[in-house]
């Protein structure tokens, strides 16, 4: 069955001169040079979807000289030198030749920026890719649209030195502009006097000449502040899915967080899981930020990313057919390729049940279509906890393109897939995920998956000799005479009467 896919024409695109040219296989690494922290990333190569084996970040704070005169600070530089020995050291070690090292605003505007290049590269030994705003405002669209293809709204990457606000529709990257309110320049104006923010928010975003565009349209915030904001407001709402991409808030939500911020004590918020310390600082300006510009845009309600400039470096580098795979249908099939026995059992099962679910929605066949390829995930772990690790691996899976209900229903299937129970507890936090109806065809899913697992041992030659199909008011499941052995036993039967119960229908063999 192909993908669903998105035509390759119509995508955010870096031009030539701001891409690399390494090379598509082995390792490869990002150092990603910001206004606030300077963060190295090691990817296990170039693929829809990057998997990550190291990621670390120094908290140098390059900007803040700048929000005071237009400088690098000596203090800023020295952490941010040291960082880069050591991350230059960890990629030789690693043996990662393809290292990219970019530097985005605040080495871009510092007056002493040309020195710090000079000295990264006499004491570092890497090369600094000087990303300008335009450069800057593309990376961000394309890793945003790299994790959330179909995005339809303006897109704000927020760094500590500028936010770029990007217009997003289908792939395609419309109006932008770049603006110096980063994160450290508005905690600058903060300290030295708190009723200037405000004003200094509203004359910056007065220049976006079409901000009538993210009118009704939801905005999608990237950058380190803004996700910090997430997992608070996560944390503060007690939501049971605590992954920050795309996880969605209300319009309302940013004015909530800016309030909540001025009115606690900072060090109270240490108790939010995987929240950086450090940059506790600077959200009560990152708040009034995010809270000023979904105000002056309209936007319908604010979604997160985890996926940003990074991302779009790496994105920009796929040819076009890979760019336009779903990534949540490629990670799951590298997934199950990985943690599976047998690499084409998931594609085989979803054209084996196809015919039962003929009048499907598309968002259903694409998630029926992972849960299929995650069907084999779990088959190492203790019979007793395999539900428990399919809906471990669903919910928290290092998935994108992917919603909070819509991770529940990959649960689900797989829950059921591997015997799980209607009363085990996870159930009640896929309730608070997903709506019941959703659920309840996800269950359908995986009882699928479990008769087509068990009448078939995982063979090819069993799936391609048999098919399940509704018939009247019966769910059919049909053999070819050579293989009617297949169906012999209580396992089968069994499994096959919970199925067609399920659907509230009859179960029955057919031999042909």
């Amino acid at each position: 069955m192909p993908e669903p896919a998105i035509d390759p024409a119509h995508r955010v695109g870096l031009p030539p001169e701001a891409t690399g040219g390494p090379a598509r296989d082995g390792r490869c690494a990002i150092i990603d040079i910001g206004s606030n922290s300077i963060r190295l990333v090691v990817y296990h190569g170039r693929s829809r979807v990057p998997e990550t084996i190291f990621n670390e970040k120094v908290m140098a704070g390059l900007g803040r000289g700048i929000a005071i005169d237009g400088r690098l600070t000596k203090g800023a530089m020295e952490v941010a030198i040291a960082g880069l020995r050591r991350f230059a050291a960890l990629t030789g070690a690693m043996g990662v030749a393809d290292v990219r090292t970019v530097a985005t605003a605040a080495v871009r505007e510092a007056r002493n920026g040309p020195k710090f290049i000079a000295r990264v590269a006499a004491e570092c030994g890497l090369t600094i890719e000087l990303m300008d705003g335009e450069a800057e405002a593309r990376a961000a669209a394309m890793g945003l649209v790299s994790g959330i293809p179909m995005a339809d709204g303006v897109v704000g990457d927020l760094g500590g030195g500028s936010l770029e606000l990007i217009r997003v529709s289908n792939g395609v990257m419309g109006n932008r502009i770049s603006l110096p309110i980063g994160a450290l320049r508005l905690d600058a104006v903060r300290k030295r006097d708190r009723r200037a923010l405000g004003p200094f928010i509203a004359k910056a975003l007065d220049k976006i000449a079409w901000a009538g565009e993210g009118k009704g349209k939801p905005f999608y915030m990237v950058g380190g502040s803004w996700r910090a904001l997430a997992q608070i407001h996560i944390w503060m709402s007690q939501h049971p899915l605590p992954i920050v991409h795309q996880y969605e808030m209300p319009a309302a939500a940013p004015t909530q967080l800016f309030r909540s911020l001025v009115q606690t004590e900072l060090s109270t918020l240490k108790a939010v899981p995987h929240l950086s310390i450090s940059r506790l600082p600077s959200l009560p300006g990152a708040a009034m930020l995010l809270a000023a510009v979904v105000k002056k845009l309209g936007s319908s309600s604010v979604i997160a990313s985890g996926f940003g400039l990074r991302e779009g470096l790496l994105f920009a580098d796929l040819a076009a057919e890979e760019q336009a795979l779903d990534p949540l249908i490629a990670a799951a099939r590298a997934e199950g390729a990985r943690q599976g026995r047998f690499a084409e059992h998931g594609d085989m099962l979803f054209d084996w049940m196809d015919p039962l679910f003929a009048d499907e929605p598309a968002g259903d066949r694409r998630l029926r279509l992972a849960a299929c390829l995650l069907s084999d995930i779990a088959w190492r772990a203790h019979p007793d906890f395999r539900s428990e690790r399919g809906v471990d691996v669903a919910l928290h899976g290092n998935w994108v393109a992917v919603t909070a209900p819509e991770r529940a229903a990959l649960a689900c299937a797989l829950h059921y897939c591997f015997g799980g129970s209607p009363q085990a507890p996870a159930m009640a936090t896929l309730l608070q995920l997903a709506p019941a109806s959703l659920l309840g065809r996800a269950r359908v899913w995986g009882l699928a998956l479990r008769l087509g697992q068990r009448l078939t041992g995982g063979t090819p030659v069993g799936l391609a000799a048999s098919r399940l199909e509704r018939d009247g008011d019966a769910v059919l499941l049909r053999l070819g005479g050579g293989h009617a052995d297949l169906a012999g036993g209580d396992a089968v039967q069994r499994r096959l009467k919970l199925l067609a119960s399920s659907l509230g229908l009859e179960p029955r063999l057919g031999l042909v």
